[in-house]
């Protein structure tokens, strides 16, 4: 059986920009950069996006195309004889997982506000309330969970390629129309300013501390990214050759930037004009303040329910992403047993329905964890008091499962030991467009690898534990 194949290349940036525009960009974005100090927050995050994000994206990308294979087959078709490097292919295989047990209920929670504010019962709506509501979170998690599926039962041009274009066509016009409206607030020009113009005696004073602000900043680049788990490569592997590959991934993340600086465009005038300036208010940032805005503004039930609709959108771009990465898994890991069984011949997938089932049935039920860990399952505290399965979930991809993934591909995709810097080149310069070239192998094989290491052993030693 020939591999699915995208339509167009619009479908692949449309839906590999979908992957990396999600809460990373609308959610986490936002309060990270109110809690790290606003604009000098904004601007290492920028940085690290085009040092490490790029790169990274790039090598990703190129070992997809390789391999057109899953991330747990695509080293085992790139490695040399007796490597291990497949083994990543399943730890990225289980990160997944891990993205989606609170993605999920995160995305549910969009819906949710979304779905009170169209039906005008907005006035009364309240973040603690709404997440210590375990049917609520049950429901609206599993809502998502179906309805992404659902839409991966169809072919990938007709299910996953057209709902995304629709999606993000919408993203970028309720994007534009959020943003002009919030440029007329009367306290835009403070919410920009602390927004936008870096103020570095803010890190300085930080209670994280400068590298502290830096290790969020790589983070957050890698989050946003969905790098190092594979769910870039599997749009990789769905592509031809005819443009090459760096140049996609600058597109890709231009698309991503301009939604994680346009969501703060739209929230911290809003907050600055009708919240008083309270941008600290954490996860809860994008839900309880900016609810409280739109209660107080004029036509606030509309702007709330295209506020979150545009949220929604972004959130579910992402699980329909990370999804299909799963669905690619699972499909390729089943009909392997298959094959080995007799019920399918070699080259075979069993269906996309039946996988379907299979991951929307295990991905529902870790995300059942984080959908009562604030109610129900309140008792796992694993790390600092307030912390829950949230923050379980999240410790395990964005400060392990990223950066350790990112650098894993670098080292393949870099050394001799791995795959190896000409095959990568040769894979990620094949078709128009922006090449690799040799001046950046320094770049891409030793400061790339070098910062990720420091980064992360710094990350985890001011980790707060207890």
């Amino acid at each position: 059986m020939s591999r699915e194949r995208l339509g167009s290349r619009l479908g692949f940036i449309f839906l590999s920009a979908g992957c990396a525009i999600g809460c990373g960009n609308v959610w986490k974005f936002p309060w990270m950069t109110g809690q790290y100090g606003g604009g000098g927050f904004v601007l290492l995050y920028l940085i690290c996006l085009v040092i490490l994000g790029l790169p990274c994206l790039t090598m990703e990308f190129s070992i997809g195309r390789a391999s057109q294979a899953s991330p747990v087959k695509m080293y085992q078709k790139l490695e040399k004889p007796g490597q291990k490097w497949h083994f990543h292919g399943y730890m990225a295989f289980f990160a997944n997982f891990c993205l989606m047990a609170f993605y999920t209920v995160v995305t549910g929670w969009m819906f949710y506000y979304f779905c009170k504010f169209v039906i005008g019962q907005n006035a009364g709506l309240s973040f603690g309330a709404m997440i210590t509501n375990w049917k609520v979170c049950l429901i609206f998690m599993l809502i998502t969970v179906v309805l992404g599926y659902g839409i991966l039962c169809l072919k990938m041009q007709n299910g996953l390629e057209r709902i995304t274009k629709i999606m993000m066509a919408l993203l970028f016009a309720l994007l534009l129309i959020l943003s002009v409206n919030s440029m007329t607030l009367s306290k835009a020009a403070e919410g920009l300013k602390f927004y936008l113009v870096p103020d570095f005696s803010k890190m300085i004073h930080s209670e994280h501390g400068v590298l502290g602000v830096i290790v969020a900043a790589m983070n957050q680049a890698f989050f946003t990214l969905s790098l190092g788990i594979g769910s870039m490569a599997i749009f990789g592997s769905y592509i031809g050759k005819e443009h090459a590959l760096m140049g996609e991934s600058v597109r890709i993340i231009a698309l991503d930037t301009l939604v994680a600086v346009a969501a703060g465009l739209i929230i911290f005038p809003a907050c600055f004009t009708y919240n008083n300036g309270n941008v600290n208010a954490g996860p809860g940032l994008l839900f309880e303040t900016m609810a409280t805005v739109f209660n107080h503004m004029k036509g606030g039930r509309l702007w709330g329910s295209l506020f979150f609709l545009f949220m929604s959108f972004a959130a579910f771009s992402t699980v329909l992403s990370v999804f299909e990465n799963i669905l690619a898994c699972i499909r390729e890991i089943i009909s392997d047993i298959c094959v080995k069984k007799g019920t399918l011949q070699e080259g075979e997938l069993i269906s996309r329905p039946l996988g379907c089932l299979i991951s929307s049935v295990i991905v529902a039920t870790l995300s059942v964890t984080t959908a009562l860990s604030f109610s129900l399952w309140s008792g796992f505290v694993p790390f600092a008091e307030g912390t829950g399965w949230l923050d379980f979930w999240d410790f395990l991809v964005s400060t392990n499962s990223l950066p350790l993934g990112a650098l894993v591909i670098c080292l393949f995709c870099c050394f001799q030991f791995g795959w190896g810097w000409d095959n990568f080149v040769q894979e990620a310069n094949a078709g128009k467009g922006m090449k690799v070239r040799n001046w950046m192998k320094p770049i891409f094989c030793y400061i790339v690898p070098a910062i990720v290491i420091f980064l992360y052993i710094y990350g985890l030693i001011t980790f707060p534990w207890k």
